[in-house]
C-alpha cells in the first residue's frame, strides 16, 4: 500500500486526461498476457497477427511502461506524447508503428469509452466532490483527510507540490498506476503526475451493436440514424467522423438536426463538445441501446 499526500492547491488542480500513448503500451501488455485480459480477447486475436510491430516491443515492455510520461493536456494526440518520450529515438518509432497497426484502427471505439468515463467523473466531481471521485476510481483506493492510499501508489508515499494531479482512465489497465511528474527543462512548470485507473464499462468495448433498423433509417435518413446509434455513449464530432467516414462538417450538420429534434443532447468539456442520445433518442433506437456507460 502506498499514498499520495495533497495540499489545498493540489485539490484545486485536479485534471482529467486521455493518454493514447499509455493505452498503446497497456494494450501491448494485454497481448502478452491474454488470460488476464479476457474482456479484450476479440481484439487480442487480431492484435496477435500484427507481427513485428508488436513482437519487437515485447522484450522492452517493462521499460516502456516506465518511460511513458504523464499526459500534458486532456486529449493529446499520440505524436505529441511521443515527442516528449525519453530514451532512444527508435523507441518512439517502434511505438508509433504498434499504435498504427494494433491500436489506431480501434481508437474511435476505445476513445468513446474513455470519453464517457471522463464525462461521468467530471459530473461526479461537480455533484459529489473529490472524495466520491477517489472512492469510486478503484476498490483499493481510500481517501482520508489529505491523502489517497491504495495499491499501485508509491510505497514510500509522495507529497504533491501544489501542481495537482491528473486522472486518466484506461480500458487496458486493471489496477491503478502512477506516472510520476516530469520537471520542465525550460523553466516553466513541469507536468503533474498522473494516476491511471481502470475505465468504467470496459465490458461494452467490443460488443457488436446492431445498426438502426430500416424504419428508423427511412424516418431520419441513413446517415442521421447511424450517427444516433453511435451516441448511446458520449462522443465527439471528431470521433463520429472517424467511425463513419463522414466529414466533420457533415457530422456537425446532422447532429444539429438531431439535437433540434430532441434526439441528442450536448455538453462541453474543455475544448470538446460531447453528444449523447436523449431518452427519446434511446427509445427510438430500441432495446440494447442503453448498454453504454452512464
Amino acid at each position: 500500500m502506498g499514498e499520495i499526500r495533497f495540499g489545498v492547491d493540489d485539490l484545486a488542480q485536479l485534471r482529467f486526461a486521455v493518454s493514447p500513448l499509455w493505452e498503446s503500451v497497456a494494450a501491448l501488455r494485454a497481448t502478452a498476457d491474454p488470460g488476464r485480459h479476457a474482456l479484450h480477447l476479440p481484439w487480442i486475436k487480431t492484435a496477435l497477427t500484427v507481427g513485428a510491430a508488436r513482437t519487437d516491443l515485447l522484450p522492452r515492455l517493462s521499460e516502456l511502461e516506465a518511460l511513458v510520461p504523464p499526459p500534458r493536456c486532456p486529449l493529446a494526440e499520440i505524436e505529441e506524447e511521443l515527442a516528449v518520450l525519453t530514451g532512444p529515438p527508435d523507441r518512439a518509432e517502434a511505438l508509433l508503428g504498434w499504435w498504427r497497426a494494433g491500436v489506431r484502427p480501434y481508437w474511435p471505439r476505445i476513445r468513446a469509452v474513455l470519453e464517457a468515463d471522463l464525462a461521468y467523473r467530471t459530473r461526479q466531481l461537480a455533484e459529489d466532490g473529490i472524495q466520491e471521485v477517489f472512492a469510486h476510481l478503484h476498490p483499493s483506493l481510500r481517501w482520508a483527510e489529505d491523502r489517497l492510499t491504495g495499491a499501485g501508489l508509491p510505497a514510500r508515499g509522495i507529497a504533491l507540490d501544489g501542481g495537482g494531479i491528473t486522472l486518466a482512465p484506461s480500458v487496458f489497465t486493471t489496477r491503478c498506476v502512477l506516472l510520476p511528474g516530469r520537471d520542465s527543462e525550460s523553466g516553466r512548470p513541469g507536468t503533474a503526475p498522473c494516476l491511471v485507473y481502470p475505465a468504467r464499462a470496459v465490458g461494452t468495448l467490443w460488443e457488436r451493436r446492431a445498426e438502426p433498423g430500416d424504419g428508423l433509417a427511412r424516418l431520419l435518413g441513413r446517415s442521421r440514424a447511424g450517427l444516433l446509434g453511435r451516441t448511446s455513449t458520449p462522443t465527439t464530432t471528431t470521433g463520429l467522423a472517424l467511425q463513419t467516414g463522414l466529414s466533420p462538417g457533415a457530422v456537425s450538420q446532422h447532429l444539429a438536426v438531431l439535437r433540434d429534434a430532441g434526439l441528442v443532447t450536448s455538453h462541453r468539456y474543455r475544448r470538446e463538445v460531447y453528444y449523447r442520445a436523449s431518452e427519446l433518442g434511446l427509445a427510438l433506437l430500441g432495446p440494447g441501446s442503453r448498454d453504454g456507460p452512464a
